[in-house]
């Protein structure tokens, strides 16, 4: 598997919430079970008690989002370490049975946990995937979308690390409301420009009689 694939799995559950909406959509095991795609071994150990210390985990890995959006590169590593050291993982090489045009096995690293429930394996998984990406790209890859009220978080694989928003849909929105801005900021100045020309015009005419 790549690793963004793992370090996908911290954006999918940071972004069950929607805490500026005050929406939470993990709410149900089956919610639980959908986040882990397709490893259907994994999400069938999902039970009722998963969905708090699914949140619990989704709040810490968000944490790590909110540190290095606001550019506390140590804090957002200690809160990710932190998470590594509870939900350890063991990397082993796999083949999934794949193989080349010689016949030979795709070898490629593969992250295998061992978990006592269906949150352990999955924050083991996230929170390694994110530490890739972190290592890889540099923590100011790890953003929150700035499109209010979103605030979804995002990884950011752009050549020129420019990304800002979670999702084209977001750039869209933000980018017509910093649109509007702008023609309501000309209306108003030009509206100010005329009322103090006629302003200026009243003076003069007052001033001649």
């Amino acid at each position: 598997m790549e690793l963004a694939y793992y370090s996908d799995y911290a954006v999918r559950l940071v972004n069950t919430e929607e805490p500026v909406r005050g929406k939470d959509h993990l709410t149900s095991v089956d919610a639980v079970r959908g986040l882990f795609g397709s490893n259907q071994e994994a999400a069938r150990r999902a039970a009722d008690a998963d969905l708090t210390r699914f949140r619990s985990v989704r709040g810490r890995l968000r944490a790590v989002f909110e540190a290095a959006d606001a550019g506390d590169e140590t804090l957002a590593v200690n809160l990710l370490n932190s998470l590594l050291l509870e939900f350890p993982v063991s990397p082993q090489i796999s083949g999934h049975n794949h193989r080349d045009d010689d016949g030979r096995p795709l070898w490629h690293m593969h992250l295998a946990d061992h978990p006592s429930n269906a949150t352990a394996g999955y924050a083991a998984i996230a929170a390694m995937g994110l530490a890739f990406h972190l290592t890889e790209y540099g923590v100011d890859r790890l953003g929150l979308c700035e499109a209010a009220p979103c605030r979804n978080a995002y990884l950011d694989t752009s050549t020129n690390r420019s990304r800002r928003y979670c999702s084209d849909r977001c750039a869209t929105r933000a980018n017509v409301a910093a649109y509007r801005a702008r023609k309501r900021l000309e209306a108003d100045r030009s509206l100010s420009t005329g009322r103090t020309a006629a302003n200026a015009q009243d003076s003069t005419a007052a001033t001649d009689r």
